[in-house]
């Protein structure tokens, strides 16, 4: 397991964004996943986040990205979704039958740490320290 550092701190820490588009509408194709993949690239590179995994279905996005401790999560994924949001729909036109109004994107997301151990592995080795 090859771990990530910086000048004062080694970390190794694993995200999954799952985002969902506005209503639940069925509208993400193929072509519209990579474009909306390449904006995240694009936008993460300016917030020390690395792309691992992208995957989509019509109505939502599954992420999975590598991080730093200093990144600012709340703020990347707002602009992620704005800077996303618009393009798309300037680029897709054909997704404004469905989402009429300037959302792409549902206002919620979810975004869950990821990890090599359970957490019950990582809660038996800490009690287990110093003894």
């Amino acid at each position: 397991m090859g771990l990530d550092n910086n000048n004062h701190s080694v970390f190794l820490l694993y995200y999954h964004l799952v985002l969902v588009i506005k209503y639940r509408r069925k509208v993400f194709s193929d072509q519209m996943s990579q474009y909306a993949k390449d904006i995240f690239v694009r936008i993460s590179s300016s917030y020390n986040i690395t792309l691992e995994e992208w995957n989509h279905d019509q109505d939502h996005v599954h992420i999975m990205f590598r991080a730093q401790p200093n990144t600012e999560m709340s703020k990347f994924i707002n602009a992620y979704k704005s800077a996303s949001s618009r393009l798309i729909k300037k680029d897709f036109p054909e997704v404004r039958r469905k989402l009429w109004k300037e959302m792409f994107w549902s206002r919620s997301y979810c975004l869950l740490t990821t990890g090599g151990a359970p957490i019950e592995t990582i809660r038996k080795y800490i009690e287990n320290q110093g003894r």
